[in-house]
């Protein structure tokens, strides 16, 4: 009878065990990170254990960060092995995580990193972490934005960027990752990287170096409200883990969104964490632990008007009871919000390729169009930005930020002999017109023009500031034109130029001064850009601004609609796809007939001929396989 008991309750446990690892995910992990504030707190198990029922009862956590240092808030030994043990025992992971503030609420006041003081309290602080740690995550603040007397004493005849950039890798190999590594030989140190990438060497990020030295990167995915001071795009969720990967292939783990932008409707904060792994993160980390159980759900304020449409985040579907432990729990926070978009992700998540997309050039500690590339995400061209100039493209896109390589001209050449093409933004030729004119003598910046009419191509319900491109006659050709009118006009512009050279072609894609206005061009202005920039892909879309398209190298992708109506869109696919299935419902849809869009015929064959038409729900997306 012992000996049957006994097989039991063996059973028992290995089927307990076996539907724990039934409850995850599907190819990506999800983890918390835990400010200090809340890591100290929870010297109170009972504080602990209620709050933490609150988000594991409605999302599944596979890993927790604890932070030991936030503020000068330093966390006690006991607290962090007691909080490490109650984790260890729901059998969810544990690594640590580092903020170096000393007042966030003060403009994110940072450390002085060549104040001795400083620095010292810089290196304790990794020391006591590596001693609990095998692994910890510096949060978004390993950068200096200090101007003390020391600093510009320390500073000297070099610019802030460089002698920031200079500073802060000096002190990430002696003050964190030898010291941490000398108190635990194994440990992992990762730098979380924020989302202004474009800006980080001002503040002594070092994109060069940084995914060198250290183990690991973490990618911030938070876009938030693209209103707001950043103005980061909602593409952006998508492109920062697509450009720390090509930094460093296979070191960058995952994402980083937290629930600002919720203010807008949950279905925002759903899609900075859908928009995450559709960039193939492996894991996502939710911060933190106190918004996911102090932003409570009000649907007055996060159930949005396009809400039973049949949207991709279904506000009511996701506020039905959840049974995530064997208990039926009425969803009460975000956690809830998170748990629902990563049980509809985790369908069909695995099944997807490799992203790949139009190959950007963004040299090291480059500036200028800053943060173009998202917008140009948010038109439907799929971006893949890269730190060394591609060679094995058929186009390659170039924005003002190339102008910090030397060899530019030289490289554009090569590509250009090769029989392919470049495009290059209006911004990159009025920063270097002379060094362009060796391939092509055109001119920008010196002249604006103000436009809405582009003939063939449609009117924009706005008027829109552009640069006027110019160039000599019968050297360079007009494909598309802009006016105010254009059709009976008197003066056109060129919206994209083309310039014939070697075996190839170099086009000028004109951005507008604002580059919100992107969204305001009509949706014949944007397939003909995106006509030109797809030559490398096996699809592209004919749509209105605010549709993105994610492509992957095993024959999947995804569309997805940023808009607040419905939108129907054709997908555009080369010769030999005759068919695209819809991965979750199974819908075949077959191609339409004589699909070739006749404006593009007239100047240069098009091998998107096969298309395809799909509908979106408001702010939502559809997964295809071809």
């Amino acid at each position: 009878m012992k000996r049957s008991l006994t097989i039991i309750i063996a059973a028992l446990i290995c089927l307990g065990l076996q539907r724990t690892e039934a409850a995850r995910y599907d190819g990506f992990k999800v983890s918390v990170y835990t400010r200090a504030y809340e890591v100290e707190k929870m010297k109170d198990l009972h504080w602990l254990d209620s709050t933490w029922n609150i988000i594991a009862s409605q999302v599944r956590v596979d890993k927790i960060y604890l932070e030991t240092h936030r503020d000068l808030l330093i966390v006690p030994d006991a607290t962090l092995e007691q909080a490490k043990k109650f984790f260890r025992d729901r059998g969810i992971e544990v690594g640590g995580g580092i903020t170096y503030t000393i007042n966030e609420a003060n403009s994110f006041e940072t450390f002085c990193y060549s104040n001795p003081e400083h620095r010292k309290t810089v290196q304790e602080i990794a020391e006591h972490t590596a001693k609990h740690f095998d692994d910890f995550i510096l949060d978004d603040f390993f950068f200096t934005s200090c101007k003390s007397d020391i600093e510009i004493k320390a500073k000297g005849a070099r610019s802030w960027t460089q002698y920031r950039i200079d500073l802060m890798t000096e002190a990430g190999q002696n003050l964190i990752i030898k010291p941490a590594r000398k108190v635990n030989p194994k440990v992992k140190i990762i730098i979380k990287y924020p989302n202004w990438y474009d800006h980080f060497q001002g503040l002594g990020f070092n994109l060069d170096s940084g995914p060198q030295i250290f183990d690991a990167v973490w990618s911030g995915t938070e876009t938030r409200d693209p209103s707001t001071a950043q103005h980061l795009q909602n593409y952006l969720s998508y492109n920062i883990v697509r450009y720390f990967d090509n930094l460093r292939p296979g070191h960058n783990l995952g994402g980083w969104v937290d629930s600002g932008g919720s203010n807008m409707g949950m279905d925002r904060y759903a899609e900075q964490l859908w928009l995450t792994f559709f960039a193939k993160a492996p894991e996502i980390a939710l911060f933190a632990y106190n918004q996911l159980i102090g932003v409570r759900l009000n649907p007055d304020a996060h159930r949005t008007p396009w809400q039973g449409q049949g949207t991709s985040f279904d506000y009511d579907e996701m506020m039905r009871p959840a049974n995530l432990n064997g208990q039926s729990v009425v969803p009460t926070t975000i956690a809830r919000v998170a748990g629902y978009t990563f049980e509809k992700i985790n369908a069909f998540i695995s099944k997807l390729g490799k992203p790949v997309g139009i190959k950007s050039y963004k040299p090291f500690h480059a500036l200028g169009d800053d943060f173009l590339q998202n917008y140009l995400g948010m038109i439907g061209l799929p971006m893949d930005m890269y730190s060394q100039f591609p060679t094995d493209q058929k186009v390659v896109l170039l924005t003002e930020q190339a102008k910090y390589d030397p060899s530019i001209i030289t490289k554009m050449k090569e590509q250009l002999a090769k029989g392919n093409d470049v495009v290059i933004t209006s911004g990159l030729l009025q920063a270097i017109p002379d060094k362009i004119a060796d391939i092509a003598e055109l001119r920008a910046g010196y002249q604006k023009a103000l436009v809405n009419d582009f003939g063939t191509a449609g009117k924009s319900d706005k008027d829109i500031l552009i640069t006027q491109v110019l160039y000599q006659t019968n050297d360079a050709w007009d494909i598309l034109s802009a006016g105010r009118p254009l059709t009976r006009g008197v003066s056109g512009y060129p919206m994209l130029l083309r310039a014939p050279y070697s075996k190839g072609n170099l086009y000028v894609m004109t951005i507008p001064d604002d580059f919100g206005n992107l969204y305001d061009l009509p949706a014949g202005v944007l397939n003909m850009f995106r006509m030109i920039l797809s030559k490398d892909l096996d699809l592209r879309i004919d749509a209105p601004a605010k549709v993105g398209l994610f492509l992957y190298d095993n024959g999947t992708f995804i569309v997805e609609s940023f808009l607040d109506e419905p939108v129907t869109i054709k997908v555009n696919a080369r010769e030999g796809v005759s068919s695209i299935t819809d991965i979750l419902s199974g819908a075949v849809i077959e191609k339409l007939p004589d699909a070739a869009p006749q404006q593009f015929r007239r100047f240069r064959a098009d091998d998107k001929n096969n298309a395809f038409r799909v509908t979106l729900p408001p702010h939502s997306y559809r997964v295809f396989k071809y």
